[in-house]
């Protein structure tokens, strides 16, 4: 049968509908590239924030209606909301031909093999081992020359605002092994760049005996074909100068620091469960930094978290005009059931959080926009994930990470996808770079 798979929500659940589709491949399905052609449909849900959770309702009620009106045969839910929240979708969309919480590959495969109508999976809401993720067949993309390869799943951090360990369960990493056979195979299928996602980097092999990131990280930079590998999701408590040191001095791992802090002030920090303070933030920046001027450190921030005074946003404000993030990214508080934050004093109005948020993107759109300018004149490696045969293309800087950073458009010059030119950089507009027609 044909089937098509709706991603929502964040690069880690993106492999997951691989794994998917991988499979189904294997039994036969032929996987089509828009709805409109398929005969099922599978929505690989989000259910990390409220945004993203109603996003995900939205998919599955427009669904629903297809479904309803036969334009679809087939209508299965998996992902994150249908591990938190599986039969109180069961029992409100009645539409619905399966439901099947993380790692339920072999009960959504015979679902869809089969011919009963209503299905259940029987372990939503349990913790799952990385066993869905480690030898399965994944279906490769070949439109792009990158690729995401999840390291780990779940998260032992418990920060007092998120639910991930609630709805994928504790951190456990896959065997380095495994990792390093799947990244073979996306090398063999012409990927040029990895992405390693997971909840947190920096933890990869805390649960295993003998093995680090940084084990990790060597064992890959021998596989021949991969270029770049960026590594994301390290957690500020748990970056230290070793591996700073080896992502700064790595021909191939990226000195690309994604370091999501959440807040500065202290007494927030405290609340939110992070195990860090400012000051020990400082210095890891003036670390990163230290090692390479050519380093990029990309961040992100909660605005309106419960009891945050002005004069705390206030110190937000400053620390981020300060530091001059090279990327930055904001999210307004959201009130997640069951997480400690939730029922902490102080909520403040959604309108106050996202206010803050949008003034804090603003002033990193200023510091954003000036980092651009300053750019102009100088010579950039960038790989290229978009050509249209012509002469023009676009393509992103090692300090770019796809889908969350900015783009080089790069003009004058046929490229093919997958070239990692270099190019002198002309003009900027805004989040963009434009590189010149000459190639140097």
């Amino acid at each position: 049968m044909k089937f098509y798979i709706k991603k929502l929500g964040c690069p880690k659940n993106d492999v997951d509908a691989d794994y998917i589709a991988g499979m189904l491949i294997e039994d036969g399905h032929e996987r089509v590239n828009v709805d409109v052609d398929a005969e099922i449909v599978l929505i690989n849900t989000c259910g990390f924030i409220l945004p993203a959770k109603e996003e995900s309702i939205a998919e599955i009620l427009h669904y629903e209606k297809l479904r309803k009106a036969g334009a679809i045969y087939r209508l299965y839910i998996t992902g994150c909301l249908s591990q938190r929240y599986g039969s109180e979708i069961m029992n409100e969309i009645k539409e619905v031909d399966g439901i099947f919480g993380i790692g339920q590959l072999e009960q959504l495969r015979q679902a869809v093999d089969s011919d009963h109508v209503i299905t259940l999976g029987k372990n939503l809401g349990r913790t799952l081992d990385t066993g869905y993720i480690a030898g399965q067949k994944r279906f490769v993309d070949d439109t792009y020359p990158y690729d995401y390869l999840k390291i780990s799943d779940g998260c032992d951090r418990f920060c007092s605002y998120c639910a991930i360990p609630l709805i994928r369960g504790r951190y456990r990493s896959r065997s380095l092994e495994d990792i390093v056979d799947e990244a073979a195979l996306l090398a063999e299928r012409g990927k040029k760049e990895l992405i390693l996602v997971s909840q947190e980097g920096t933890a990869y092999g805390r649960d295993r005996n003998n093995v680090s990131v940084i084990d990790l990280l060597r064992a890959l930079e021998k596989i021949k074909g991969i270029e770049w590998i960026r590594l994301m999701y390290l957690h500020p408590e748990s970056l230290t100068d070793e591996l700073i040191a080896h992502m700064t001095g790595s021909e191939k791992v990226l000195g690309y620091f994604d370091m999501p802090l959440q807040h500065i002030n202290d007494r927030i920090l405290k609340k939110m469960n992070r195990r860090i303070n400012r000051k020990r933030i400082e210095k890891l920046i003036d670390s990163i930094r230290s090692a390479s001027s050519d380093n990029i450190i990309r961040t992100s921030f909660i605005t309106g978290f419960p009891g945050e005074t002005e004069a705390e946003y206030d110190e937000l404000n400053e620390f981020v005009a300060n530091i001059e993030f090279d990327r930055m990214g904001v999210f307004a508080y959201s009130r997640e059931e069951n997480t400690a934050a939730a029922v902490y004093d102080g909520q403040v109005p959604a309108e106050i959080a996202e206010e803050r948020r949008d003034g804090l993107m603003m002033l990193q759109q200023e510091i954003a926009f000036q980092k651009n300018i300053g750019l102009i004149g100088s010579t950039q490696r960038v790989i290229i994930d978009q050509s249209d045969n012509r002469n023009s293309a676009m393509g992103r800087t090692a300090g770019d990470c796809p889908d969350i950073d900015q783009t080089v458009f790069i003009r004058g010059k046929k490229l093919d996808v997958g070239e990692m030119p270099e190019v002198e950089i002309t003009m900027a507009e805004g989040y963009d770079l434009i590189a010149g027609t000459r190639e140097l």
